[in-house]
């Protein structure tokens, strides 16, 4: 079963059921943040090159960033899908929070699991969806954007759970959040922590000392890994040369980029083309 709507200026948001269907993730970048939720079934899906392992009732984010490799057939498994058009979630934020959190421009996306009140939850909103799908009028885009705000909040107090400290102080989360913005901002040319620290009005320490406390990982891996899935997006989806794509992402020389991305990925930027291409 498959609902699409489509509004203005690629406006869309999808609900793919997969009990009696078959979803490939496309090759090529397609503008479309996604939320896959296993409600009975475990899957593997590939993420920007690295495999993650689903357990049934989990929820995996991906921003229009991320590279997916995954195929599902008759499993139990649904696939939200909505373009920024539809639901901006950067001009947006105060209403749901989840810029900077649930979608971010990284390799490890964030995934949670659902107890049985959450799963509940989630079931009755799936119906809400279906029958807001099959009810066509002048309000159904507006119907289901209230219905996608409601899950992404939802999503957004669960996904609490994959932090360190479940009961982190707002402003704590906030900083987060906000870091993690600044660095989808600035990643080109911005590669230290202390650039981020200097913008938010910390020092380098307290910065670390913050994430160490409370999040998954530290500034600098949020960095890294924003730098390093750039240049897999331009070396699988441009025309850009390795010079090119270098000073792009702020490297002075070609031979500096290559030994990064090698240290990162286990392949030189050329190795990773030819193997991609």
């Amino acid at each position: 079963m498959e609902f699409n709507y489509k509004g203005k200026d690629n406006s869309q948001f999808n609900l793919i059921d997969l009990k009696e269907l078959s979803y490939t993730a496309p090759k090529k970048r397609d503008g479309l943040f996604k939320i896959i939720w296993t409600m009975s079934d475990d899957v593997t899906i590939g993420v920007d090159g690295y495999r993650v392992f689903l357990k049934k009732n989990y929820l995996l984010f991906a921003s229009p960033l991320n590279k997916l490799d995954v195929t599902i057939e008759n499993k139990d498994v649904i696939v939200y899908t909505f373009t920024r058009e539809f639901y901006c979630i950067r001009d947006h934020d105060s209403e749901v929070s989840c810029n900077g959190f649930l979608f971010l421009g990284s390799s490890s996306p964030i995934v949670v699991g659902l107890n049985e009140k959450e799963q509940r939850s989630f079931n009755l909103l799936y119906d809400f969806f279906v029958e807001e799908f099959e009810t066509i009028d002048h309000i159904q885009g507006e119907m289901l954007l209230v219905l996608l705000k409601r899950l992404l909040i939802k999503s957004v107090r669960i996904a609490r759970k994959v932090l360190p400290v479940e009961d982190m102080p707002q402003e704590k989360l906030d900083t987060i959040r906000k870091f993690n913005l600044l660095v989808e901002m600035h990643f080109r040319e911005k590669h230290k922590v202390s650039d981020y620290a200097d913008l938010m009005n910390l020092t380098p320490k307290s910065l670390s000392n913050l994430f160490a406390r409370y999040f998954n990982k530290s500034p600098l891996k949020i960095i890294t890994e924003r730098i390093v899935l750039e240049g897999k997006r331009l070396l699988d989806f441009s025309d850009k040369n390795i010079n090119e794509i270098t000073y792009s992402l702020g490297f002075e020389e070609a031979s500096h980029f290559s030994k990064f991305f090698k240290t990162q990925v286990g392949l030189s930027p050329k190795q990773y083309k030819d193997c991609n291409s």
